[in-house]
């Protein structure tokens, strides 16, 4: 049985909140495994209904239940279903009836999670002009598109590109696609050949294969695969009966009706039962003076010619990313950081990762921010930092978050809430608090930023909307690689966060730092290991809670465990399993240090 989460809000002298919480905290007492309980504690009710407490409107209008809504007294319980959606439990009364439900006979029952949306007043004999109508054409747009006309669905799919600050645009697709995952992999792969050829070549006898890198040719064939995506999408719309519409969608003020603008301007409207917003996201801009002198990813994959000494402003994924392949290139590169490296991912491997780009030439300023960027004759930009020092760059590249590219969506207009700090959207069950609006992708609060969670969210979505299914989508477990020259890849939890969230005596750690054959003969692969660990939890019989791999096609090992991983595995079937010899992915089979043992995780022989 996996753990239960609850929560429970009250102020200390309520006797209905210490009656339920004794309860709770008993419980957890008897059942560590399978009952956590998080106190909110105020000394005062007025600290509790007034201060900034779970009992406050802005967290309780959250809920799916609308009981939830108006519940203003103590205790407030609640239970943690994801990290970032709860499940209304209810006063005293609630909360014992849950706790009794919980101490009786547990149901053998292997039926899945059933996903209940909130009445959307959908009926098939409506007289709008869509069933749906998908207001954005990235891959989770498109993906959510086809799959409802495959059902049935009259289906409209809006997508208009806003050229970036730099007066960057492209196709249909999707940041994915067009600046995103697509051209930083195939970049990516250039830095890799390019340091096979400079590095490991004479090792393998090639002698010296050391040759110049020309930018204009690697975008021109980049571009041209991707222009063959934007128009092999088009054509997959048009077979599946999918209505594209080259245009700006907002909503009006009435919950059916969208106003859309082409792009000469022209203003009309469209009608659907259903709106599905799956807009993505957009860099944030350098705020600056100075600031529009920086491109975004948006712009760095189609630049004309090759950006030169090149400032990466940002310790994100996607700024380590860039950094990491025009540094391999062979182009002069620095990063900006203001406070830690990949924050949000498993601080050791974080650390390794800095580690590995600095021995490979790439430049780390530490502590500081750009104030102040100043355009030369040369065509060189002048940056000053936070720090008082500065440098002429060719081209800075700002890398420092996105948010959800709602502030223009009119979503105001229909009642759907959305935050004012980053334009994300919650949800429940991919479904908006305005019932017929739904949300997928980075524009959903608490969903992760990656292609495949936005295509695999859309086509279940559809299902459940037009093919009478129930099953949810499933945030938990989601493998993602991090494409630097030190590939990451990890699938669950990091170390820190689960010590965090099971407790430090709960947790377990297996690591292995090791030659991957490939680099063992070239001396310069030889100053640099590659990492893999795996986070066990030692209350529940080590159940695997999350697998990190460092090292060569760290995405390629990292997706065949994440089957695994949703299958809840054990160490003990990690350990049971027959590793492929000689593999990196073989490491992950044969770990037998602990980090608990102190003892040296350098791995032995082959």
């Amino acid at each position: 049985m996996s753990q239960h989460i609850i929560h429970i809000s009250g102020w200390s002298s309520c006797g209905f909140y210490k009656k339920a919480y004794n309860i709770l905290a008993s419980l957890s007492v008897l059942f560590p495994t399978q009952l956590k309980v998080v106190s909110h504690e105020y000394s005062t009710r007025d600290e509790y209904q007034e201060s900034a407490s779970p009992s406050t409107i802005g967290f309780r209008s959250s809920f799916a239940e609308t009981k939830a809504h108006t519940h203003t007294s103590s205790p407030f319980t609640w239970m943690e279903t994801t990290p970032t959606a709860n499940t209304l439990v209810g006063g005293c009364d609630d909360t014992l009836a849950w706790c009794k439900a919980f101490c009786g006979p547990q149901s053998t029952s292997t039926s899945s999670p059933v996903a209940t949306h909130v009445n959307d007043g959908y009926k098939k004999d409506h007289t709008f002009d869509y069933d749906l109508v998908v207001i954005g054409g990235g891959s989770g747009g498109l993906a959510t598109s086809k799959e409802a006309a495959a059902h049935g669905a009259k289906v409209a799919v809006l997508d208009f590109v806003k050229p970036s600050q730099a007066g960057t645009s492209w196709g249909l697709g999707g940041t994915c696609v067009n600046v995103g995952c697509i051209p930083k992999k195939l970049m990516h792969n250039a830095a890799l050949i390019g340091e096979t050829l400079g590095h490991d070549a004479k090792a393998f006898g090639f002698g010296d294969l050391t040759t110049s890198h020309n930018w204009e040719d690697m975008r021109e064939n980049v571009q041209n695969h991707i222009r063959g995506l934007n128009f092999k999408y088009r054509v997959t719309l048009r077979e599946q009966e999918v209505t594209y519409l080259n245009k700006l969608g907002k909503f009006t003020s009435d919950p059916n009706t969208l106003e859309v603008t082409d792009k000469k301007g022209k203003v009309s409207t469209i009608t659907a039962a259903r709106f599905l917003v799956a807009v993505g996201g957009r860099p944030t801009n350098l705020d600056c003076e100075g600031g529009e002198l920086a491109i975004s990813s948006d712009d760095i994959f189609s630049l004309e010619k090759s950006p030169g000494k090149t400032l990466c402003v940002g310790a994100s994924y996607i700024s380590l990313e860039c950094a990491g392949f025009l540094n391999g290139l062979g182009l002069d590169t620095t990063v900006a950081v203001r406070s830690i490296l990949l924050r949000g991912f498993d601080r050791e491997i974080a650390e390794k990762i800095g580690k590995y780009m600095e021995d490979s030439g790439v430049k780390f300023r530490n502590g500081v921010v750009p104030s102040k960027l100043v355009k030369n004759s040369d065509g060189t930009i002048t940056v000053t930092f936070s720090d008082g020092t500065s440098e002429n760059y060719d081209t800075v590249l700002v890398a420092i978050g996105r948010s959800a590219d709602t502030s223009k969506l009119g979503l105001e207009n229909v009642g759907v809430k959305f935050s004012d700090r980053n334009g994300k959207i919650p949800c429940v069950h991919e479904q908006t608090n305005t019932p017929n609006v739904y949300a997928i992708g980075d524009v959903m609060e608490g969903c992760p930023e990656l292609t495949p969670v936005a295509i695999q969210a859309g086509k279940m979505l559809a299902r459940r909307l037009f093919n009478s299914a129930t099953q949810p989508m499933d945030y938990k477990n989601i493998c993602t690689t991090v494409f630097t020259p030190l590939e990451y890849g990890v699938v669950g939890y990091g170390e820190d966060e689960a010590i965090e969230k099971f407790g430090k005596e709960n947790i377990e750690v297996y690591h292995s730092s090791f030659t991957p054959l490939e680099w063992s003969l070239t001396e310069h692969r030889s100053k640099h290991n590659a990492f893999c660990k795996v986070v066990c939890d030692k209350s529940d019989d080590m159940r695997v809670l999350g697998m990190h791999f460092c090292g060569p096609n760290a995405g390629e090992v990292t997706q065949g465990f994440g089957v695994a991983m949703k299958k809840r595995i054990t160490f003990a079937d990690l350990s049971e399993t027959v590793g492929i010899h000689p593999t990196s992915a073989e490491e992950l089979t044969t770990l037998t240090v602990t980090k608990s043992s102190g003892a040296d995780a350098s791995a032995k022989g082959c």
